[in-house]
């Protein structure tokens, strides 16, 4: 049997959407991906959620910062109330059950806000970096590197403990949540990755690695370890024990 990727969808006028990218690398990984649309409640995220055997997080617009104590800032971006109704319930019920989970760039941020973390509502006017966290080069393209922490489960999934990476984002994790850590950085100092040590698989990058993993087998051998996560807590065996600790 094939494991069940769920992706959470955005919703714009004219009804859901969900990025041909991340289909594409679950798939190329093995596994059988799923839209999640939007819903309003605990109870309708489950039932959507109890058949699936990982979570997939993707981008998407700003995390609204009064879910995790803040005003709302002049440089804050659009902000996605529907996605953030039904991701942070789906990102608890995932870490709470041991589903396997990775967020990718807002899913990183929802990740960390929906364990308890907070975020920079925007990089440039809240912290001093020079490091263009915004590319204006094409999607797939690396433009700065990221230093990834020895024996982290984010180090075993790709492989290496440096690379480099594309980067599309104005916000990013400031508190890292309670229970995870961080497990990547930028080269100016901001968290690339988080991630849960105890759960199977609960990944946070900050970065866009469907938009890499054609063309880098690097970022391509993060979605086969997350695929192969989805499979053995389909088996009902979980996930070894080293990969249950950092």
């Amino acid at each position: 049997m094939v494991p069940v990727i769920g992706i959470a969808m955005s919703k714009d006028e004219q009804g859901f959407r969900l990025g041909e990218d991340y289909v594409r690398a679950v798939e190329d990984a093995g596994g059988l991906a799923v839209g999640l649309p939007p819903a309003s409640d605990v109870e309708r995220v489950v039932a959507h959620a109890s058949y699936l055997h990982g979570i997939l997080i993707p981008g998407g617009n700003d995390v609204d910062p009064n879910l995790y104590g803040e005003d709302i800032t002049p440089e804050n971006g659009p902000i996605e109330p529907v996605r953030d109704r039904f991701e942070l319930p789906l990102v608890r019920w995932a870490l709470e059950q041991g589903v396997p989970i990775l967020g990718i760039c807002r899913g990183m941020q929802v990740l960390n806000v929906a364990a308890g973390g907070t975020l920079y509502q925007d990089i440039p006017s809240q912290t001093g970096t020079r490091l263009q966290h915004r590319q204006k080069a094409p999607r797939s393209y690396a433009t700065h590197g990221v230093n990834v922490a020895e024996g982290s489960l984010l180090a075993r999934a790709l492989g290496v403990t440096s690379c480099r990476v594309n980067t599309f984002h104005h916000q990013a994790v400031r508190e890292v949540a309670p229970g995870f850590v961080a497990s990547a950085h930028a080269t100016d100092g901001l968290v690339e990755a988080i991630e849960r040590p105890g759960h199977p698989f609960a990944l946070g990058v900050q970065w866009h690695p469907e938009a890499m993993q054609e063309e880098d087998p690097v970022q391509a051998a993060l979605f086969a370890r997350f695929v192969a996560a989805a499979r053995a807590y389909m088996s009902g065996q979980g996930a070894s024990a080293g990969d249950r600790a950092v």
